[in-house]
């Protein structure tokens, strides 16, 4: 029987991995500026996508990082979707804080491909498919 500390344990462990893959994934060094781009990115393609499908891919993350995707989101404001490429790259510097040393364009290709690695190929057909067109060429090919 599963505790909640090991539960707990599990969850952080997969968090860790998460953003150390992650810092890896961008050849970045520093984990506190990944974690801020990871954060950034995962709520910009959360507010680009319809409400159903920003629910399912919040549902392949694991248990923490499904956290800090959700953290803040207003699903009844959700009309106000991002639908441009610029206002993408925007909400990702917003939530980097606008750090120089952090190219928004890099962490939105580096997420979308992360998750391309990470998350079931269906799902991420299926956010690619809903993904506003001019979003659509951040993702890999």
């Amino acid at each position: 029987m599963t505790t909640c500390n090991q539960e707990l344990d599990e969850a952080v462990r997969a968090t860790a991995d998460w953003i150390e893959a992650f810092v890896r994934h961008l050849g970045w060094q520093d984990r506190d500026r990944a974690y801020q781009a990871l954060r950034a990115a995962s709520h910009a393609l959360r507010d680009c996508l319809p409400l159903d499908e920003a629910v399912a891919l919040g549902a392949q993350l694991p248990a923490l990082l499904r956290g800090v995707y959700y953290d803040g989101w207003r699903p009844t404001g959700h009309a106000f979707r991002i639908r441009t490429r610029e206002a993408f790259l925007e909400r990702i510097r917003e939530g980097v804080h606008r750090d120089p040393a952090i190219d928004a364009e890099q962490v939105a290709r580096g997420f979308l491909g992360f998750l391309a690695e990470r998350l079931p190929a269906a799902e991420l057909e299926d956010a690619r498919a809903v993904t506003p067109a001019e979003l659509r060429g951040l993702w890999p090919d």
